[in-house]
Formats: structure tokens, sequence, C-alpha cells
């Protein structure tokens, strides 16, 4: 049956970008506020972003070693002692991690028009599964019946792990990236507006919309699996065994559009020049991918750091994010993970185009994209294509004990050993959460209009102390020892929760009906959405 008007529409809408792609330009400029929820995230990106649907990389590949295989034996296996069988099973002694265990309530804010905050396709309690203005419990990922105990967000979608082995993912699954069959037809309306059901129908799609598990048993294979994190890009979802081990699907865009997911897809594909690449709708194993211990991920682009502290790198790789040349040539062997030169890493974390490293010295690493100073490097900010070309020490970091690092589109911001927040990189649009005017002149990069665009060095936000900070496009939340969290910067599609859509200029206490009293230990941004979550309380914990 044919889409109604404003059904195409919304699909249409779902193909905008989570994340900005580099500008080309010599200087970005700050582009004037758009109107269209489209043009909104669309207009936050300089010219040349690559055409995606996101909160967040190396060099040489090393090939897995291949064994001369033993010269078979000339004795027959005796009867009695049949040759051993592979366990089913991982012994606990060859895990590398354990999953997360405390059950997670799970609140949400922010645009919801494509399904992405998991709300579901009608209203409940009388309350719209749309532009939501501040943070509202999600009832459909109830932590008794569910029992989420971690959560990722990507640039339109999202996928948690609960306690019991399932994964749950919402949102837009154009490219695969939910992992599932989200086929659906939409309700057809006649021309006075009236629905061919009796229900309130919806543009939105319930399959969707909805939180509904990854079929794991016949996609992860048959052998047990225990599954201890779970990640997200703008068009891919990965999830980490306790094995080191790693699934993934969905696929990677790079300047010019879908790439694809891996290396031999993408190849065939251009082989027989097929205008659409091919997407990986159901999760497979990551080849070359040993002992990882965790994932990092930024808008197309993914980091694992495995046991050792070496990282590895796949994904798009045009702004340097992989920590090596690509060239148009060869684009597609960086779909295939690769280890690079960081070793005796402790912690890696992804911008949307740039990355972090921090090795066991507490020293912080910085490459990738840098046209506005976000890896924390001053070289090149305020240049259209400025790059970190390899991984490179943050300077400006080193009077810090550095705890944590997240980045995306254009700015940076961390927290310290002592709870302090620094900030940096693009400031045009209240992402610094500072009062700029109060800076020495040399900390700020103006515009050609004169106006403050880039903080060019990491700064302390005054009065602000935080265990973990996340960021989101051109805003952040950060969460302090006591639970509570403080969101600023720019607010359309009421991505910061505080109600409103006009820009916060200062970090502002996150507090309404749903989130009072509770201890938040999550946040995560999205394109035009956020997501928190903290423990729950349930019967019997009182």
């Amino acid at each position: 049956m044919p889409l109604s008007a404003q059904a195409t529409a919304k699909v249409m809408a779902r193909k905008s970008t989570r994340r900005d792609a580099p500008p080309r330009a010599a200087k970005p400029a700050k582009p004037a506020k758009p109107t269209s929820i489209v043009a909104k995230v669309k207009a936050k990106a300089p010219a040349g972003t690559p055409a995606a649907k996101n909160p967040t990389s190396v060099p040489l590949l090393v090939p897995p070693v291949v064994l001369a295989a033993p010269k078979p034996s000339m004795k027959r296996p005796r009867p009695e002692e049949p040759a051993p069988q592979p366990s089913k099973r991982l012994k606990p002694d060859q895990s590398i991690s354990s999953p997360p265990s405390q059950k997670l309530d799970v609140f949400v804010f922010g645009d919801g028009e494509s399904g992405e905050l998991g709300l579901g396709p009608k209203a409940i309690d009388g309350n719209p599964p749309v532009n939501v203005e501040r943070p509202r419990l999600n009832r459909l990922l109830d932590a008794g019946a569910v029992g989420v105990v971690q959560v990722a967000v990507g640039g339109m979608h999202c996928i948690s792990l609960t306690h019991d082995q399932n994964i749950y993912t919402w949102g837009v699954n154009d490219n695969g990236a939910l992992g599932r069959d989200t086929t659906w037809e939409a309700p057809t309306r006649d021309i006075d507006g009236n629905s061919d059901t009796e229900e309130e129908d919806s543009d939105l799609s319930p399959k969707e919309s909805t939180p509904i598990a990854v079929p794991t048993d016949e996609c992860f294979g048959k052998h047990a699996k225990t599954y201890v994190q779970v990640a997200a890009t703008d068009s891919a979802s990965f999830a980490l065994a306790n094995d080191g081990s790693v699934y993934g699907w969905g696929s990677f865009r790079g300047n010019d559009g879908v790439m694809g997911f891996t290396t031999a897809d993408a190849i065939d594909a251009a082989k027989t020049k097929m205008d659409k690449k091919k997407l990986q709708p159901r999760p497979i194993l990551i080849p070359h991918l040993k002992k990882i211990k965790f994932l990092a991920t930024g808008s197309d682009h993914v980091l694992a750091l495995d046991h050792k502290g070496d990282v590895y790198a796949w994904g798009s790789g045009e702004q340097n994010q992989l920590g090596r040349r690509i060239v148009q040539r060869t684009r597609f062997q960086a779909l295939t993970p690769c280890r690079f030169g960081l070793s005796k890493i402790s912690s890696v974390s992804c911008g949307a185009y740039h990355n972090f490293a921090i090795n066991a010295k507490g020293q912080v690493f910085a490459w990738g994209l840098n046209n506005y100073g976000q890896t924390g490097i001053a070289d090149g900010a305020g240049e259209g294509d400025a790059c970190v070309m390899k991984p490179t020490l943050v300077e400006a970091l080193k009077p810090y004990r550095i705890k944590a690092i997240s980045g995306e589109n254009h700015h940076s911001i961390a927290c310290t050993e002592d709870n302090e927040v620094l900030i940096w990189g693009r400031c045009d649009d209240s992402q610094a959460g500072i009062k700029l005017d109060t800076l020495p002149k040399d900390d700020v990069m103006l515009d050609s209009r004169g106006r403050p665009q880039i903080l060019m060095k990491p700064t302390i936000i005054p009065g602000l102390r935080a265990v973990s900070v996340t960021a989101g496009i051109d805003n952040s939340i950060a969460i302090t020892q006591e639970g509570k969290a403080y969101s600023w910067g720019f607010s359309d599609n009421f991505r910061t929760g505080l109600g409103t859509q006009e820009a916060v200029e200062a970090p502002t206490f996150l507090d309404n009906a749903d989130v009072k009293g509770k201890r938040l230990t999550f946040a995560g941004c999205g394109g035009q959405f956020s997501v928190l979550a903290g423990p729950a309380l349930l019967e019997g914990d009182y």
C-alpha cells in the first residue's frame, strides 16, 4: 500500500546524518540556524560531510600467522580414545572480562521522530513518543521485566545488553544497524486523513521504535557466548564477548556514502560496479580480533583495545581517524581491523572523526580530524582540512591526570582524577559552558565576524565537578559523584533535556519528576537525542 505524504517525508528525513563530516573550506564558518529537523542536523555540519543517517580511529594489517600443517601420524587412533571435541562453553580462565550485572533504569529525551527514543509508536499514558523535552523513564525497558545492564548510543539508534544476555536494539534500521528484520508497511490514509485501521495510527514503525531483541541464538553461532559490552556507530552495532571476540552488523559510511561492512563485500561491490554496497543485516564475527577487552566507536569507525594494551582500528578513515593514511584506491581495506603503533594503552575513546588513547603512564595521545582543535592540539585549528596524521601526545593535557575523555564532531570534554572538567574545541554555540569573554585572548580563536569560534586549549569549567562526561554534536552532559547530571550547549530538538530549544550557555542541573532522587551513572548523546541511565531500585532492594 502507498505511504502517506507525511510518512514518505519521514522516511526521507531519516537519511540525514547524525554527525558532520569535515569541512573543506579554508576556514569553517557557522551556518545560519535552519528551521526543519533535517536541516538542523545538516546545518551543524561543515561542507563535505559524508552522507549518513552519532556521542564516538590504524597502520599495517597484521595477518594471522599460518602454521604449517603437521605431518599425519601413521598410527591409528585407538577406538577407546576418540578425538577430543571442541568445548561449547568458554572455560572461566579464558574470560577476558565480565559482563555488568547492575540493572538500570533508562531515561530518554530529544527528537524521537525516527524511533530512536525507543518509546514505541504510540503515546503511553498520554505522553507522545516524540519531542520529549525532559528526561522520561522508558517503560518499555523496565528494569524488572527487561533488566538492561548497559546502553550504547549511535547516530539514530541504540543498542542495549540485558542481565540475561539478550541484546535489544531500536531506532533507524536503514543500513542494518538493528541486526534484525524491521519490515513494516505503514497504514494508508484516505484524502480526508482517515486511516484504514480502527486504532490510532502512527508514522513510527513499531518494529523500529520498540526495543526488540536481536535473534542471537541463530546469529552468533552454536557455541555459547557471554557478552560483556555493546557499542554503536552511526550505522552499525557491535557486541563484545567475554572471550575477546567481537561480532558486528550494519554498515560503514564514507564521504561519498555507504562503503559496506567488510573489505571483501565492499571490493566485490566495487568490481561489479554495484550502486549499493552490501549491508550486513545480521551479526557476524569480526576477523583478526582476539582477546579484545573494550570497544570505542566514532561516527563510522571503531577502536578495539586488547588485553595487552594494543589497539586495532577499522571503518572509514578519510580524516585519518584510523591513525594511518587512507587512499582512494585501497580505502576498502580499512574495513578490516588493523593493529597500529600504540602499545601499553589503558583506555581509548572516539570523537566523530578523531580519537584519544591514554597509556599506562597517564599520557594522552590524539589523532584524526582537527579543524576545530578538537584533538586538544592547536596545530591546524581553524583550517578546513586540518588533521593530526598519527597518534600524537597532547601536551596541553600533561598537567592533568585524565580519567575519562569524550569527543564528538568538533569539541571534546574530559574529567580528571580530581573530578575537574576540561573542555576544548568549537565554542560558537555554547559548547564550552564557559563565559568566553573572561578567558585570555590567546585561548580563543575568533571567526571572520570577530566572534569566539574555537577554544584553543583544554580549559577548566569553573564550578563543575564530575566523574564521567559525554559529548554530543554540539552539546555535553556531565555526571557528578552524587549521580546528578548537568547539561548544556546546542539544544535543538530538546537534546539537552532542559525543556528548551535555545542554546544553554552554562552547565544546568537536569532535574524533573522522572530523575528526581535517582543516582545516574551513564549519559550518551545521539544525533538529536540523549540517554541517561542509573541503578534501578527494584522490589526487594528496599
